[in-house]
């Protein structure tokens, strides 16, 4: 079998793979995956581009392996260099007219998607959301809900009979970061004293991942993303919970009592009570979480014990320090903290 025609059968059985995820949410950072209108332009025009890319390739890598076998040396070959053939006004306008006729198609394909996804006409259903990136954890704030989440953004699902498109205002509060949910859409920057913008209409409930793809500090690789695309009896529940004040069960108030007392409710928020720092993610309802530390681990007591004790366990060069508190205190911050649902 020619190599040609093995690199076809590869492209075609990677793709045919890649259409099998084309339905649903997987879990899964590939771009060949879409869930999304603007996920599924950029899908089809990478098609397109590895179509137009490949045939390139083919082409070439054709031609090389068939000079090279053709004109290989023979016994009776002698050493001889052969006839040079110089000034050829066909080959030369080949091999600058063909390249940038692909160069002019690739950009003017290219350009079209990104104005039809930036210009796209913003409904009056569409969803707000301010995400704010920090080193190294995302903020999602929805302006009109009264609601602040932490790390995982909660979406309602967007389909034909219910068009609900979330509206992404990206900001930064410190270094650039980048917000990047492959099957959602293209990555967009978090540019410091600058605002951008990106939408997405998930069609297919389920969690999609992603993560921050801009390095910004040591901790980048841990700065994950995870977007939950609910139904929407589903976000409605999940829009209520979080309009509730925090959780205050008498059973914990020791606990309480420590977080309010050490330096924890300096950095962070936890509605109703004296902690309103800001510089930490908000924890009014830390455990309504799937997950603790931006995606770094599950979030259970034992992690979240773990985590305030040493968060470099799970997270090493993390901005939140070890907070030396002893067992004891531990123990009551750890069971304080569990309630908050």
């Amino acid at each position: 079998m020619k190599w040609s025609v093995k690199w076809f059968l590869f492209l075609f059985l990677f793709l045919a793979s890649q259409a099998i995820f084309a339905e649903g949410p997987q879990s899964t950072p590939s771009i060949f995956a879409p869930a999304s209108t603007p996920a599924n332009s950029i899908y089809e025009l990478s098609l397109f581009v590895i179509a137009i890319t490949g045939g390139i390739f083919v082409t070439v890598g054709s031609l090389i392996a068939w000079a090279a076998f053709r004109y290989r040396q023979h016994g009776q070959d002698d050493t001889s260099e052969p006839a040079q053939i110089y000034g050829s006004t066909q080959v030369e306008l080949a091999w600058t007219v063909i390249p940038i006729l692909i160069v002019v198609v690739l950009f003017l394909t290219t350009a079209r998607v990104i104005f039809a996804i930036q210009d796209a006409p913003k409904p009056k259903s569409a969803l707000d959301v301010t995400v704010v990136g920090h080193q190294y954890w995302w903020e999602f704030n929805y302006p009109k809900l009264g609601i602040h989440a932490v790390n995982e953004l909660h979406v309602p699902l967007s389909d034909a009979d219910h068009p609900t498109p979330t509206y992404l205002t990206l900001l930064s509060a410190d270094v650039m970061h980048s917000f990047w949910v492959p099957q959602l859409s293209g990555k967009t920057d978090l540019v410091p004293n600058k605002v951008n913008h990106l939408w997405i209409d998930p069609h297919h409930p389920g969690l999609y991942v992603g993560q921050c793809a801009q390095f910004c500090g040591v901790e980048h690789a841990k700065m994950l993303l995870r977007v939950y695309v609910d139904t929407p009896e589903q976000f409605a529940a999940w829009v209520k919970n979080q309009q509730q004040q925090a959780v205050n069960d008498p059973k914990v108030a020791e606990g309480r009592h420590v977080f309010e007392t050490q330096a924890c409710m300096n950095c962070h928020t936890i509605a109703g009570t004296a902690a309103t720092g800001r510089f930490g993610p908000d924890l009014t309802h830390l455990m309504s979480r799937d997950t603790l530390a931006s995606g770094a681990t599950s979030n259970t007591p034992d992690h979240l014990r773990e985590w305030i004790r040493n968060p470099d366990t799970f997270k090493p060069g993390s901005l939140m320090p070890a907070m030396q508190l002893s067992d004891q205190q531990l123990d009551q911050v750890t069971a304080y903290l569990s309630t908050l649902r």
